[in-house]
């Protein structure tokens, strides 16, 4: 999750105008994507298992009732029956600057409460996921599981007390840094790499988090960071919501083949990212295309003369947010498969934490089945479907757990 900097409403972010509205094309490729009765039924038959979605931090400020059909957020209740979800993984995300403000811990365990307490409140709906075996119990009994990882290590705090507690409190993966680095390990947004990596307690932690059962993250990380993690870790890796470089030159918060091919030799698995931003390069550098842009204008004009206003409202008008769409999720997907194979490829969505971002036909969590169809049309077997929905995740987790039991 990178929230204000990846978001579709970009330009309301850059002029604090309100966001453009999406361009009529799109509603109609929208209606294009539809699935069959037998995408419905597999979308709900197979254990389908989403590695990050952002209601946690979503609900935290602005409470909504998610266990009813809210009006605002990609997820609820309803929306996740429909699309089929059985295990969402709530992201417990703390923003980068907590690592120097303090208060992340604090932060961690108020999100954690809110989705026990979700939980409490619609018994009927939901229940705590803290094993593979709660995630396949839970859907025998027609619940949601609601399972924990955590977007960025900062509340570890250099104490690996921590890491036992948050796994106490339900964490099973974490994702080791995010925007920036922290004290665990470099990230890939920032151009200071003061750890080249991991940090010394980083990779102390990497060794710990194998041995107590929680999965290690190496989405946001940097490339350095994320080598030297698959290279202590003794169990498989999960990127639990990244998509690939090869799509998105230069991004270095995607996965490039050579990583790819490391996390293969690791047996772990990437959750594809369905924002925008990281499926096509001109959704990746609309943000920094259009701020040039507005500035010019800005500096050329005044920032508050009528004229800059006609002509950014111009640029604006005419310069629509480049959605990617569910056909640019299928092409990472055979791009993963084709260089490393369907045993290494998740769903790892971002839902709620990338904005109005997400590609036509993919637009909430009642989608999934759209993504089912069109891995149907593009000769995936029911089997490899399986696996891409929650199978190969779960594989992984429960490497994690059984080597968790032995050391």
């Amino acid at each position: 999750m990178f929230k204000s900097l990846i978001a579709a409403s970009v330009l309301a972010v850059i002029t604090g105008c309100a966001t453009a509205a999406q361009p009529t094309e799109g509603n109609a490729e929208q209606a294009k994507y539809t699935a069959s009765d037998k995408a419905e039924r597999l979308a709900k038959e197979y254990l389908l298992v989403d590695t990050h979605i952002d209601v946690p931090y979503r609900i935290h400020d602005k409470w909504e009732d998610v266990t009813e059909a809210t009006a605002e957020g990609d997820f609820d209740y309803p929306r996740a029956v429909e699309g089929g979800l059985d295990a969402p993984f709530m992201s417990i995300y703390i923003p980068a600057s907590y690592e120097q403000s303090g208060g992340s811990v604090q932060l961690a365990h108020e999100l954690i409460d809110g989705m026990e307490a979700l939980v409490a409140r619609a018994p009927d709906k939901f229940a705590m996921a803290y094993s593979t075996d709660d995630i396949r119990s839970n859907k025998e009994q027609g619940l949601m599981s609601i399972a924990l990882g955590m977007e960025n290590g900062t509340p570890i705090e250099g104490d690996l007390d921590n890491l036992h507690m948050f796994y106490e409190r339900g964490i099973r993966y974490i994702t080791l840094a995010h925007s920036l680095s922290n004290h665990i390990s470099d990230s890939s947004y920032d151009i200071r790499r003061q750890w080249d990596g991991l940090s010394p307690f980083g990779k102390e932690l990497v060794k710990e988090m194998n041995k107590v059962g929680v999965m290690v993250d190496v989405s946001h990380i940097s490339d350095e960071a994320f080598y030297q993690a698959v290279e202590i870790s003794d169990v498989p890796v999960i990127a639990s919501h990244s998509s690939l470089r090869s799509y998105t030159p230069g991004f270095e918060r995607n996965m490039s083949d050579d990583m790819l091919k490391a996390l293969a030799e690791n047996e772990g698995v990437i959750q594809i990212n369905f924002g925008s931003s990281f499926l096509a390069e001109q959704a990746n550098r609309y943000r920094d295309m259009m701020k040039k842009r507005i500035n010019a204008v800005k500096e050329q004009y005044g920032e508050d003369s009528d004229e800059a206003k006609r002509r950014i409202k111009d640029i604006e008008a005419n310069n629509p947010y480049p959605f990617a769409t569910l056909d640019t999720v299928l092409d990472h997907i055979d791009h993963v498969r084709d260089l490393i194979g369907v045993e290494h490829i998740g769903i790892g969505s971002d839902y709620d934490g990338v904005g109005d971002s997400l590609p036509v036909g993919l637009k909430d969590v009642s989608t999934y089945p759209n993504l089912v169809q069109r891995l149907m049309d593009r000769g995936y077997s029911d089997k490899e479907i399986e696996m891409i929905l929650g199978g190969n995740l779960m594989r992984v987790w429960e490497q994690v757990e059984d080597y968790a039991e032995t050391h």
